[in-house]
Order: C-alpha cells, then sequence, then structure tokens
C-alpha cells in the first residue's frame, strides 16, 4: 500500500494542459503556462502537483512577456535575465521622470489563464476559488460532453476529495465499477487516517467551503437540464456514490454528501418546475392548434414536444424519490444534530416550492416526526418549516389531515424548555388561528403563557391574544361590528380577558405587559380616561372593570415613559438612544396633557376606593410636572397635591399609603419653584397632623380597648419615615414611651413601633457629619441608639418565652430580627474604626448572638401558616413575613460581610441548607460564595464541619423523641443532603483548588464519628462520605489505613447493625480507591438534571378568556414510537426523542411574585423604601447604601 496521504491522479486527456517528456508544461490553450506556488492545502502534508493544477505566477511583476510563447522567462541568472532587468529598470525610471506611473496590467475573469477555472481542479475550486465556482461547472459539463466516462471519474474524484479523502478512481468504464467496492475502499482510507474535515476547518480559505459546494452542484444541474441530464448515466451514477458515503460511518463523509444530496434534489426541483411550466405551455399551444387543424406538422411537433417534456419530468421526479429514500429517510435522523437540521430545512423549501409532489402526508410526516427531537434547533427548524407552508393559503387544504394530528405537539411546543422555540411555536399557532384550525378550546394552555416569566413568551402570546380576542383579526367565533377597530372596544375586550385573573392582581400586569407592544388602544390615554369618568353612556364599566382599567391606564402609562410593571430578570441599565429619550419625553407629555385636568375628577371620583386610589396616585409620577406652570394649571397641581394628602387619611392600607407618599415625595422632589412649595408644604401639613393624631392615639392607648387607630397611624408614620425624616424630634420619646409604659400591645402595634425607632435612628445617623461629626449630635444618637437596642432585647426575651410556651409570634420575631441584623451593620465596630464616629460602633456580644439565632431559629421551625391564628396582621405582612429566607438572611448579612465572627453563627445558618425550601437554600448559597472568596482554607472547613455536626446533633435528637429508624428518618437524609450540597461546591477545578480543605473535613469527620462509636458511626455516612468520594485514590488507601487502625482489637461482628455505617463506609471508598475514577468522581449512571424555565407568575390551568364551553379533556396526540410504527416501519436506533415540556416549579406561585412585584416597587419607593422589613434583597437594604459606612 502506498503511504504517501495522497495518490497520483492521472491526467485526463481532455484537459487544457499537458505535460512533456521532459516534465514541462505547454499551454494548448494560449494561455500562460508559467509556475505559481499551489495554494496552501488543509492538510499539513504536502501535496504533488497533478495534471489541470495551476502554476507559479510572475514573481517579476514589472516585465510583460509574450502570452502565446510556451515559454516565459529565461533561466534565472543568465544574461538575457540580466540584461532583461536592468532594460526594465531602465524603462521605469524613465516613465517615473515624464511623470507616468506602470502598474501590472491585471486579467479579468474572462481572460484565458488561471482566472478562467481551467487550471483548478474541481475540489481545489469548491475549497479555495469561490469565485469561479460557475466556470468550474460550466467547463466540467463541456468536459463532460466530449468524454463522459473521464469526465464522471474526475466528477467522483472531486466528490471523494471534499468530503476529506485524495481518492482516484481507475480509468475503466464506470459501468464495470462497484460503487460499494470503491466506498469500501475510501472509508478504509479514512479509517487509516487520511481524512480531513473541510466543513470544521478554521482556515480563512475555507469558509465558504459549504456555499461553494452547493452552488457548484446546483450550477452543473442546471447546465444539463437542457443536455445530458436525462442521459440515464450522469444522476445515476452521482446518486448512487452519494447515497452510498451518505450512509459510511465517517461523519463528514454524511455531512458533506447530505450537502450534496439535498442540494441535488433542490435543483430537481427546479428543472421539473421549468419543465412543468414548458409542457403546460406546450399542451395550451397544442389546444390552441387543434382548433385550427386536426393534423399537421405543427401539431406533431407539438406532441413530441408534449411527450418529451412530460417524460423529462416523470424521470426528475423519480430521481427526487430516489434520493429521498436513499439520502433523506436515513439522515433526518443522523446522530448529528445539522444534517437533521439540514434535512429538514430542505425538506420544508421542497414543499413550499414543488407542492405537486411532496405536499403530502407521506413528506409532510417527516416534519412533524421532528418537532419531538430532542435538539431544540432542530425543533425550531421544523416549526420554522411548517411557518412557510401555513402562510401560503393554497397550501391550507392539503394540511388538514397533517394538522389535525399534529396540532396538540404544536401547542405543548409553545410551552417548550427552550424559549427561542416556544417563540417559534407561539408564531406557527397564530398562523393556524388565521386559517381557523384551532378552536377556542385549543388555546387553554396557551393563555397561561401570557403570565410567562419569560417576556419573550409573554409578548409572542400577547401579539397572538390581541389579533385573535381584542382585534379578532382572523377569528369567526365573533361577531364583528362596525366599531370593531375603535379604542374602548378593544379595551372593553381587555378588560373582559383581565376578569380571568382577577384572583391575584399583580397577573393583570404580566396581561398588560404581554399585549402593551401590539396595542395602539392601551395608549389611547384619552379613551380611558372618557370611560373612566363615564363620557359614553353605552360603555357601563362595573366597579371590577373599572379598578381594572385603572390599573391598564397606570401599567400602560408607567410603560410608555421607560418603566418596568413586571419584576425583571436582568438588573442591567438599559441605556436609551438620543431618540428613545425623545420618543420617552413626548410620550410623558402626551400622558400630561391628557390627564392634567382629569386627573383631579377621576382622583374625587374614586377616592373612597382603596383598590383604585394607589394606581391613580401612581400616574403622577408618570407626568411631566413642568407642563402645570407652562399651561398655567398651578391650582389643578395645587388640587391634586390636596387629594394625595385626603387619600393619606382616608385609608390605612399599606398600599395606598405608599403610593400617596412616594407621590407627593416625588412632585416635592422634581418640581420647580412655585410648585415644589406647594408639594413641600402640603408635605408639612400632612407631618404635623399625622404627629398630633399619633399622640393622641397613644395616649388613648390604654383607656380603649382597640388599637386601630394606633395601628393605622404608626402604618403611615413608617410609610412617610421610608421617603423623608421627621422634623419633629418629640416623636422619638412618645414611641420610646409607648413601648415602655404599656405591656399588652398588640404584635402589629410593636411591631411597626420599632421600625419607626428604627428608622429615626438610621435617620439620625446620616444626618451626621463623618467628616466634622457633631459631639452633641453623636451622644444624642448612642442614647436613642441604646434605647432602640434595650427594646429589641426585652422584646426579644418575651418572644422566646411564648415560643417555649407554643405561642408563635412569628410577625414580630421577624421584625427584631431583620431590625437587630440591620443595626449591627450600620453601626459595626469594623466598619467605622479608623472614622471620626468610631465612638458610634457597636459589636454583639456573644450572648446577644445566641438569642438572635435562637429567635431565628424559632421562626424557621414554625409553620408557615401559623401566622393565620395571628390577630389583626393584614393581608400583605402574612404574605411577606411568612417567608423563612426573610430570617436566614438577615442573619446571611452578618456572617458574609464579617459583621460577626463566622464561628458560631455560620455553622448554624449552613446546618439549615436544605431544610426550608429553595428560597432558604438560594439564600445560604450565596452566602456561602461570599464566604469562599474571602475566608481562608481552614475557616471554610471549620465551617463546612461545624455544619454537619450540628445537623447531625440535630438529628440524634429528634429521632431519641420517636421509635423511628434513623437511616430512613427525615432528619438523617436531610444529613445526606446536606453534605451532598456542600461538597457539591467542591466539583470540577475547585477539587484541586480546596483539596487540603476536603482532606480535612474527611480525617476530622471521622475523629467525631469514632468518639463515640459505635452510636456516632453514622456520622460516616450521613456527613464524610459524599466528601471522600471527593478524594483522588492515593488519599483514599491513606484513610483506609487510618479506619484499619482504628478498629484493631475489635470485634465488630458482635454488633453488626451497629457497626453497619463503618462497613458501608469503606466499602465506597474501596470502590473508589481501586478501580479506575470516572470524570468527576460521582456515581455511575447519576441522571442529569435538565434545566426547565418555570412559569413564576402562577400556574393557571386552561384559561378560556371568552364566553364559551369548558375546555375539553387533554387530546391525545400520536407519539414518535406511535408514528413509526404506523409509517414506514422506520430503524428503532432513531435519536429523535420527544421534546420535553417545561417543568412547573413547586415554588412557582402567585405568592413569588407578589413577593416580587414588591421587591421591584420597592426599588423606587424613595431614600428607605428598601428597609429589609419589606425588602427581600439578600445581603442588604437601601439604607445602607445611602451610608457610607
Amino acid at each position: 500500500m502506498e503511504t504517501k496521504k495522497y495518490h497520483r491522479r492521472a491526467a485526463p486527456t481532455h484537459s487544457m494542459l499537458e505535460s512533456n517528456d521532459d516534465g514541462s508544461d505547454i499551454d494548448r490553450g494560449g494561455g500562460s503556462a508559467q509556475k505559481r506556488p499551489l495554494p496552501r492545502a488543509v492538510s499539513q502534508t504536502p501535496k504533488r502537483s497533478r495534471t489541470g493544477a495551476f502554476h507559479a505566477a510572475d514573481q517579476h511583476g514589472g516585465l510583460e512577456h509574450d502570452r502565446s510563447s510556451p515559454m516565459s522567462l529565461p533561466p534565472s541568472g543568465s544574461k538575457a535575465f540580466t540584461e532583461g532587468i536592468t532594460a526594465s529598470h531602465e524603462h521605469m525610471a524613465k516613465a517615473k521622470a515624464n511623470g507616468s506611473t506602470l502598474k501590472r496590467k491585471r486579467r479579468g475573469p474572462s481572460d484565458d489563464g488561471p482566472g478562467t477555472g481551467t487550471d483548478y481542479s474541481i475540489a481545489e475550486i469548491i475549497k479555495h476559488h469561490g469565485k469561479l465556482v460557475r466556470h468550474g461547472a460550466k467547463n466540467w459539463v463541456e468536459n463532460y460532453e466530449k468524454d463522459k466516462n473521464q469526465a464522471l471519474i474526475e466528477l467522483l474524484n472531486s466528490l471523494f476529495e471534499v468530503c476529506g479523502v485524495d481518492y482516484n478512481m481507475d480509468d475503466v468504464p464506470l459501468d464495470e465499477t462497484d460503487v460499494d467496492d470503491i466506498v469500501l475502499k475510501v472509508v478504509s482510507r479514512a479509517e487509516e487516517g487520511f481524512l480531513e474535515d473541510y466543513l470544521s476547518s478554521k482556515q480563512k480559505d475555507l469558509r465558504g467551503f459549504k456555499e461553494n459546494l452547493g452552488i457548484f452542484w446546483n450550477i452543473l444541474i442546471l447546465e444539463c437540464q437542457n443536455g445530458p441530464l436525462f442521459d440515464g448515466l450522469l444522476l445515476d451514477k452521482c446518486m448512487d456514490y452519494v447515497i452510498a458515503l451518505s450512509c459510511t460511518p465517517p461523519r463528514v463523509f454524511r455531512q458533506v454528501t447530505t450537502i450534496v444530496g439535498l442540494q441535488m434534489v433542490t435543483s430537481l426541483v427546479t428543472v421539473a418546475k421549468t419543465l412543468g411550466e414548458s409542457r403546460e405551455t406546450a399542451q395550451r399551444q397544442l389546444n390552441a392548434e387543434k382548433k385550427k387543424r386536426k393534423e399537421g406538422p405543427r401539431i406533431d411537433a407539438l406532441n413530441k414536444v408534449l411527450s418529451d417534456t412530460h417524460e423529462k419530468k416523470s424521470l426528475a421526479d423519480e430521481m427526487m424519490r430516489k434520493m429521498f429514500t436513499g439520502l433523506f429517510m436515513h439522515r433526518y435522523r443522523d446522530v448529528d444534530a445539522e444534517i437533521r437540521m439540514s434535512c429538514i430545512r430542505a425538506l420544508g423549501s421542497w414543499i413550499v416550492a414543488y407542492p405537486s409532489l411532496f405536499l403530502k402526508d407521506l413528506y409532510l410526516k417527516y416534519i412533524g416526526w421532528t418537532l419531538n427531537d430532542k435538539n431544540p434547533s432542530v425543533r425550531k427548524t421544523s416549526i420554522t418549516a411548517l411557518q412557510n407552508l401555513y402562510e401560503i393559503e393554497d397550501n391550507v387544504p392539503s394540511l388538514g389531515l397533517f394538522t389535525e394530528r399534529f396540532c396538540g405537539r404544536m401547542i405543548e411546543l409553545a410551552d417548550d424548555i427552550d424559549i427561542s422555540v416556544a417563540v417559534s411555536a407561539i408564531v406557527l399557532l397564530k398562523h393556524l388561528l388565521r386559517h381557523q384550525l384551532l378552536g377556542d378550546e385549543d388555546l387553554g394552555s396557551l393563555y397561561d403563557l401570557l403570565i410567562d416569566e419569560s417576556p419573550l413568551i409573554r409578548h409572542a402570546v400577547g401579539d397572538l391574544v390581541y389579533d385573535h380576542l381584542i382585534a379578532q383579526k382572523f377569528s369567526s367565533s365573533h361577531t364583528k361590528g362596525p366599531e370593531t377597530g375603535g379604542s374602548e372596544v378593544q379595551l372593553s375586550r381587555l378588560l373582559q380577558i383581565l376578569r380571568e385573573f382577577s384572583s391575584d392582581p399583580i397577573l393583570s400586569d404580566y396581561v398588560i405587559d404581554a399585549v402593551w407592544q401590539g396595542m395602539d388602544a392601551i395608549k389611547d390615554w384619552r379613551s380611558m380616561i372618557s370611560m373612566l369618568l363615564d363620557d359614553n353612556p353605552k360603555l357601563e364599566l362595573t366597579d371590577q372593570d373599572a379598578t381594572h382599567l385603572v390599573r391598564v391606564l397606570s401599567a400602560s402609562a408607567k410603560k410608555a415613559v421607560g418603566g418596568k410593571i413586571v419584576p425583571s430578570a436582568e438588573p442591567r441599565k438599559v441605556t436609551l438612544s438620543k431618540a428613545q429619550k425623545e420618543t420617552l419625553e413626548n410620550n410623558r407629555n402626551e400622558i400630561t396633557a391628557a390627564l392634567m385636568k382629569a386627573l383631579p375628577k377621576i382622583f374625587r371620583k374614586y377616592l373612597a376606593d382603596k383598590a383604585k386610589v394607589p394606581h391613580i396616585a401612581d400616574l403622577v409620577m408618570q407626568m411631566n410636572l413642568e407642563q402645570f406652570s407652562l399651561k398655567r394649571q398651578e391650582q389643578t397641581f395645587a388640587q391634586v397635591m390636596q387629594l394625595l394628602k385626603e387619600a393619606f387619611f382616608k385609608h390605612g392600607e399599606e398600599s395606598v399609603l405608599k403610593a400617596c407618599v412616594k407621590a407627593l415625595a416625588f412632585c416635592a422632589g422634581e418640581s420647580q419653584a412655585e410648585l415644589q412649595d406647594s408639594a413641600q408644604h402640603t408635605m408639612k401639613l400632612m407631618e404635623d397632623e399625622l404627629v398630633l393624631k399619633l399622640r393622641s392615639a397613644i395616649n388613648q392607648a390604654g383607656v380603649v380597648d382597640d388599637d386601630y387607630s394606633l395601628t393605622v397611624n404608626l402604618r403611615r408614620l413608617h410609610q412617610l419615615q421610608l421617603n423623608k425624616p421627621l422634623t419633629n424630634e418629640g416623636v422619638f420619646t412618645d414611641l420610646s414611651g409607648l413601648l415602655e409604659n404599656f405591656n399588652n400591645l398588640e404584635d402589629e402595634v410593636v411591631q411597626l413601633t420599632l421600625l419607626n425607632i428604627f428608622l429615626h435612628v438610621i435617620w439620625c445617623l446620616k444626618s451626621i457629619d463623618f467628616d466634622n461629626p457633631d459631639e452633641s449630635g453623636m451622644s444624642s444618637l448612642i442614647s436613642k441608639r441604646d434605647i432602640l437596642i434595650k427594646h429589641l432585647e426585652s422584646f426579644g426575651e418575651s418572644i422566646i418565652e411564648s415560643y417555649k410556651q407554643g405561642n408563635a409570634r412569628s410577625l414580630l420575631s421577624c421584625t427584631i430580627c431583620v431590625i437587630s441584623s440591620d443595626l449591627w451593620t450600620f453601626f459595626s465596630k469594623a466598619k467605622l474604626s479608623g472614622t471620626k464616629i468610631n465612638p458610634l460602633g457597636i459589636f454583639p456580644s456573644e450572648e446577644s448572638l445566641q438569642k438572635f439565632w435562637k429567635l431565628c431559629e424559632f421562626r424557621l421551625a414554625a409553620a408557615d401558616d401559623e401566622d393565620d391564628e395571628e390577630e389583626d396582621v393584614t393581608d400583605e405582612h402574612l404574605d411577606y413575613l411568612s417567608q423563612k429566607d426573610v430570617v436566614v438572611s438577615a442573619a446571611a448579612k452578618l456572617v458574609a460581610h464579617d459583621i460577626v465572627p463566622k464561628d458560631y453563627l455560620g455553622p448554624e445558618i449552613v446546618s439549615h441548607f436544605v431544610m426550608h425550601g429553595k428560597a432558604v437554600a438560594e439564600t445560604i448559597k450565596h452566602m456561602l460564595t461570599i464566604v469562599k472568596k474571602n475566608a481562608k482554607s481552614a475557616d471554610l472547613s471549620n465551617l463546612y464541619l461545624d455544619a454537619l455536626k450540628k445537623a447531625y446533633e440535630r438529628h440524634k435528637t429528634e429521632v431519641q423523641k420517636t421509635d423511628e429508624d434513623w437511616s430512613t428518618s427525615r432528619s438523617f437524609l436531610s444529613c445526606k443532603e446536606l453534605a451532598s450540597k456542600l461538597s457539591a461546591t467542591f466539583s470540577g477545578s475547585a477539587r484541586n483548588l480546596y483539596k487540603s480543605s476536603i482532606l480535612y473535613i474527611v480525617k476530622e469527620g471521622i475523629k467525631y464519628a469514632f468518639l463515640d462509636a459505635p452510636k456516632q458511626l453514622p456520622f460516616l455516612e450521613a456527613g464524610v462520605l459524599q466528601f471522600a468520594l471527593k478524594l483522588p485514590p492515593v488519599e483514599l488507601q491513606e484513610i483506609l489505613k487510618d479506619l484499619q487502625r482504628r478498629v484493631e482489637g475489635i470485634n465488630t461482628d458482635e454488633d453488626p447493625s451497629s457497626w453497619r455505617p463503618y462497613i458501608t463506609f469503606i466499602d465506597y471508598l474501596r470502590e473508589k480507591a481501586f478501580k479506575a475514577p470516572h470524570a468527576d468522581g460521582e456515581k455511575v449512571g447519576t441522571a442529569i438534571r435538565s434545566s426547565s424555565r418555570s412559569r413564576k407568575a402562577g400556574d393557571i390551568q386552561g384559561k378560556k378568556l371568552f364566553d364559551g364551553d369548558n375546555t375539553t379533556d387533554d387530546e391525545e396526540h400520536l407519539s414518535e414510537t406511535e408514528e413509526h410504527e404506523k409509517h414506514g416501519g422506520e430503524d428503532d436506533d432513531t435519536p429523535l426523542q420527544n421534546g420535553r415540556q417545561r417543568m412547573r416549579s413547586g415554588d412557582a406561585d402567585s405568592s413569588k411574585v407578589n413577593a416580587a412585584a414588591r421587591e421591584s416597587q420597592a426599588a423606587d419607593s424613595g431614600n428607605f423604601s428598601g428597609i429589609p422589613i419589606y425588602n427581600q434583597s439578600v445581603f442588604g437594604s437601601a439604607t445602607e447604601e445611602q451610608l457610607p459606612v
């Protein structure tokens, strides 16, 4: 066997270049025969020159020579060569002196020589010279007409070469060669290592390889359509080899031949369409001619043309079927997703271009089957192909059976795990609705996506809902009146949709956000205002519809000026262009013009409605306040301020109070001149009146049994202090006296009082000049801070006693935990050391930390629904404070930022890692990430080990209380899960980085387990095993030796059940130590968890947005296996799998949406709106950012 990588190929007899006996090349076509270097090949092995290769270019560009001469230049170094160079230099110098320039003569593509493509092989043209592909294909067709066998051999050799193997067929008749034998030889060459992958090559000159390959075969077939295409040899042989190569193991063979085979069918589609048009033309001419005469030479000629055209078209159809059966039916389920995509993309284009052949269920089913492909790109390609089909009206009748069979899967794909696939599927469903191929009963699950977490999906479904239900562009189930397109009619339909989401008002914002972009009526401010003021008697709004409409108006106005109405997963600040800023400013001016005179009327009408007032107040912040001065509407502005003040004192709900204070603070800060004075004056009057009402309520606290007045005014004071400091210093004394003088206050009263005292202390801290602090101010602040700490400790001890007696006071315990954490953070001794306000620093004692964590533990141990038993607690408090991650965040912040030592609080927090749900776990995980960045290796080891010990001690305590088997108890399984979670932080590269930490945890864990053997041996399985499996075999062998030394002289068979954890532990270690490790040291066969999108905004089942029957039962759809059994009996090794739908997270309920929305709103609510008691940020509060501590 030849050892060189490439064979020498015999020179074709029809080549433009022939070799002389002396080895020189003679140009038979009159072109230049100069030698030029070969282009850089993909392989590093140099290729020997073959017949048809191009030659070296003239390296002395200033010289011209006779192009008709077979010789180009005299030998280098000869006298003639030297004289020529000298003459050339003299000529160039003379021309330069005359002011002229000499340029090298450039050859155009029409010149003979290398520019024509005749000097390159077909493979070289495809690989490196894309501009010559068209000319190269035409030249080959001319050569084929001269010598069919030799040209076909050259074409097939080029096919082998572009597949990556340099194999040359013998110059024998192709009828005498066996296709399978040749293909086996080509494959054997590839298996020997003589294979190049041009498709995946990164070389610059191969970037157009794939495109050039398709263009070449397209031009070749089109050039042959009027010649040898139907000679029974050309395409038959090419197809045989392409199909055979496409079924071989080398992936690059399948990739290249799939490109070639699909392109051949695409080109044949073009040929068949041309023949079809010619046949129709000939038929029309024949019919016209027969009307004139019954027979004659003209009729005979037309009959001959018609017969020939029909025969060629039938042959083209037959060749397409052959390629489809031989190549497509195998490659559409190839293991390579790129090949599957190419097949489906091509099939879609064939059906669109040539429906008479391909628009049949025989071919459509393949697109339907690949809707279940495991690769999202393939699923998206299938959906795109279907979109192109359904866009054409004439295709719809032929798609009826296909739609009936696969519409269920199309609806499922709208909820696909891949967002791009889901969006494409929603667009496809729009086409089905446009053609009325889906009924309203099929869309129940689709409407749920209006509140999806992904904005792309939300907006796609919003467009569909707008077209189908609001604008009713293609719906026949609803009667269209003359006012279908009017804003008020469309708004009425939107309100009808919002009724379905009335159970949770937050979900309405998701629906509004979904339809906002495509719905112009939702930006028609004047129409919404007219509907709210009942200007149109034909449209009477119910109270629920009016609430929804106010919410729509507020949310739409906020979005129009660039605000967000739903929580966003991307915290990045968006940079707006100048044009975008101008658009937002114009929107703000339009909103202001529409609302300026109408806002007081709307406010007065709905002033007593607590559900509408927050949204009406929010409209003030979307207006351009300067317009009030420009339009001379100062009096109107003053009326709005007065109405906000009235609403503040009329209602006691937190949402109303927050909205009114935010609006007043916005006007006081953003307005100018007289408007600002008016807003600030209103704020001052409101504060003075509030202080009077509060003092009156405090004075009557011990007289009346009802604390409602006191609670409401404390709530008002809290919202006011979140935005501005109080000017009345006596309020602090009043609040402190309230806690000292009354022992029977409700928990909510105590909570609000502590919050107000805390805010007052923080505002005092903010008022101090850190560079030149005032001594009296610092002394006053220290006194107030100590009073607050005293109250926190007193009520903390009271809550602990209540917990012991079975009375869970969760509301107050959360408040004390968060306030204590923030107070220690703001006044951290470590942060303030080295500053002029160092005397303000405090450090919690060990006893205070223990009481703090005991409060946290009691709250974590309490059931989530225990808050329901507390009286006089609002829904907002319940919804927020029942979440256990509040107290965990408060504690984790202290550890993450080194406010307190890690040795006590850190292990306690980590020991609860897996006990309280996903939110708590994410908080602790974030804390560990920060700790790992800053802590030393020894500190991290001790943190993990102590956490495991505490979890195990808690397990022992719980097991002692019951007779449950320890190995199956919930506490023991929690210990194992905790060890698994913590050890997972050492996966990958972190395993080597923290090797010493892992080893320390294992060794110290073994010591702890043997302190009281065998009673404490379960700790080996519960806490040590997962870390031990992270160690390399060498370390495990040393650990095994240590374990053997520990059990020397002990008969473990006397009590096998007690020593079972030890036996299990060493069995795992021996298996890992003396067997080949896996890639990451994990167990074999562990299932891979697939990522999934969870619908954060709730899980509403099958909404029917308009009237009609209830949603029908889920229709059964044909699975992939059933389809393959019924249609064709395909092979069982297909890589296609059913596409997974997104899994629903158990935590993705509407309460999460409420919390996320409140968190988003808290970011805008003023200086101190983000106090952690109402903020779910993990390790910080808005107050902390205000202070340079």
